[in-house]
């Protein structure tokens, strides 16, 4: 399967998180769970961590949204938004942005097993 296509960073890519967000990660998640794993030779390192994907630096929760994504578009400011970030993709979190665009990353897992995010 072909990497997901990532939008531009801009207004245009803020989206509201909604329980067909939540549906579409757990889908990532399940990919990921039944992808078989890499071929690997003897000679190669399992623990070798510079290979593995990592956070986006500029989108680190308690930082400020970076310059290039613009304005935060009315009505979406401390709302729940889908990660900017393609290492959450597939992950099950949400981000939330405040007035002075500061990045605030939350889980999307039920609290105390009965409250949902929504």
């Amino acid at each position: 399967m072909a990497a997901p296509l990532m939008a531009p960073p801009g207004p245009d890519s803020f989206k509201y998180f909604t329980a067909e967000s939540l549906a579409n990660i757990e889908l990532r998640i399940n990919e990921e769970k039944n992808k078989p794993p890499p071929k690997q030779d003897s000679s190669h390192r399992d623990d070798d961590d510079d290979n593995k994907p990592k956070p986006n630096s500029d989108l680190e929760a308690g930082r400020n949204l970076p310059f290039i994504y613009g304005d935060i578009p009315s009505g979406m400011v401390a709302t729940p938004l889908e990660d900017l970030d393609p290492f959450y993709q597939a992950q099950k979190t949400f981000i939330v942005l405040n007035r002075g665009k500061t990045i605030f990353r939350f889980s999307a897992n039920p609290a105390l097993y009965i409250i949902n995010p929504f």
